[in-house]
């Protein structure tokens, strides 16, 4: 393979295994903060603990997600030193804002809300966390400015070899920019929801807490049903200001041929065109929109007297229940592919009609991208691996033995709606899976037998 081929196929793996990352944090930042309010409301132990569970997998995923968005900055200056040299005054700013602005701020307001539970009061915790969302959106935005200018570059001059920004509020409001994140936050929404229907699913099929998951695979649904619609609404929005190149994936055929002419007519003579293979994730993408719209149709029905885990034959009910479990790859597949016809359709230029990845490209051999691909991928993978784990042990887990919001030895009694301690460090009476809670769980899941 090439140097290009190389890094590109190097910023691709990085830039896909950071963004599964974010998804699943932009996704569930918003339902656990209604889980907060929620709980700040009614004072209610349910609403804390649901708050407290989903809000150790948001951690998790969270922190190691800041690792790969880390090194994923380091690529600009590795392998792309042709972008940063052409654009880093245009592209360079919303990032560096989007870290100093956005990231620091999210990872303070999420540092108090980790360690204020038992010591703030309730309605400034949960209003911490609200600030986390919201800086969790923000920070997204300013990615989006970024990757909008390389789709759409607007709002600068080129002078001497440098693009120099020109109207601020230009970049800000490029189409391209605000049209992505409106599809994006209900994707991100669609796959948590997806990925909440199956942990809830699990334990019905189990019998465990069976009450605990009712009431969040309720959000879930509610969830999942809103980012559909929405996935679907603002996705197909976009085609209204697409490159016509990136038109032509999905319309093929003679269109393509025409379009191809036109584009040599304007940049000479060359192939201009992204690839033909991304016509298929694009079937993947269009096709998945219309099977998640309809799987969301029809689970709000099946919340009426909980018929999801109460309906019979009982073999259906289970039948359904491992299929929510099985697809849970699904939706990131998914995102996977929206990603490759974003960023691939935009071939071959890395600033469209200004640079192409060709002049972006840093000169370097072949053989230390390939070294720093190995490395960086192995890095990744381990990390996504190791998110994964920890994620599907804590939700095995259920609602029993939470570190997050569990009293410390010491503290000496309850902050706020705490649990104090009895005994064992870092656990609550009420998290810590003794004999009553045993019994009570064994209780519940004979009724949940008994009852089919």
């Amino acid at each position: 393979m090439s140097v290009v081929d190389l890094s590109r196929l190097q910023f691709a793996t990085t830039t896909i295994f950071h963004f599964l990352f974010v998804v699943t944090t932009l996704g569930l930042a918003p339902l656990v903060a209604i889980m907060q309010t929620r709980w700040a409301v009614t004072g209610r132990e349910l609403h804390e603990r649901m708050t407290r569970f989903w809000g150790q997998i948001y951690v998790v995923n969270y922190a190691l997600g800041i690792v790969v968005g880390i090194a994923l900055e380091f690529q600009f200056g590795l392998h792309w030193s042709g972008l940063t040299t052409y654009a880093g005054d245009v592209f360079g700013a919303p990032l560096a804002t989007e870290t100093l602005v956005a990231f620091f701020l999210e990872s303070t307001f999420l540092g108090m809300w980790i360690f204020g539970w038992h010591h703030l009061n309730r309605w400034v915790h949960t209003a911490l966390f609200w600030l986390v969302v919201l800086t969790g959106y923000l920070s997204a935005y300013w990615v989006m400015v970024a990757n909008g200018f390389l789709q759409n570059p607007v709002g600068h001059v080129v002078e001497d070899g440098t693009a120099r920004i020109e109207d601020f509020g230009a970049l800000l409001t490029n189409e391209h920019t605000v049209g992505a994140l409106l599809h994006i936050a209900p994707v991100c929404l669609l796959t948590v929801a997806v990925l909440m229907v199956a942990v809830c699913s699990w334990h019905f099929l189990r019998g465990t807490d069976v009450d605990f998951f009712r009431r969040s695979l309720r959000l879930a649904v509610l969830a999942g049903t809103v980012g559909s619609t929405l996935t679907f609404e603002f996705g197909y929005a976009q085609f209204s200001y697409l490159a016509d190149s990136k038109l032509a994936i999905f319309e093929g055929g003679q269109r393509r041929a025409e379009v191809a002419a036109e584009l040599q007519d304007r940049f000479g003579p060359g192939d201009w065109m992204p690839p033909e293979w991304l016509s298929i994730p694009w079937l993947v993408m269009d096709l998945s929109g219309y099977a998640f719209g309809l799987i969301f149709v029809v689970l709000p029905f099946l919340l009426i007297k909980n018929a999801f885990d109460r309906a019979r034959p009982r073999r259906l009910r289970r039948f359904w229940h491992r299929f929510y479990v099985w697809i849970v790859p699904w939706p990131f597949v998914v995102v996977v592919c929206g990603w490759l016809v974003r960023e691939v359709g935009r071939q071959p230029w890395m600033v469209y009609g200004e640079l192409t990845v060709d002049e972006a490209v840093s000169s370097r051999s072949a053989g230390t991208v390939l070294i720093s691909l190995l490395v960086f991928g192995t890095v990744f993978a381990a990390l996504a691996a190791a998110d994964w784990w920890l994620i599907a042990r804590l939700a095995r887990r259920g609602p029993h033995g939470m570190v997050l919001g569990g009293s410390l030895v010491g503290d000496g009694g309850d902050g706020e709606g705490g649990d104090g301690v009895d005994g064992e460090a870092g656990v609550a009476p009420a998290d810590r899976p003794g004999p009553g809670t045993r019994e009570a769980g064994t209780r519940e899941a004979l009724e949940f037998t008994r009852r089919d």
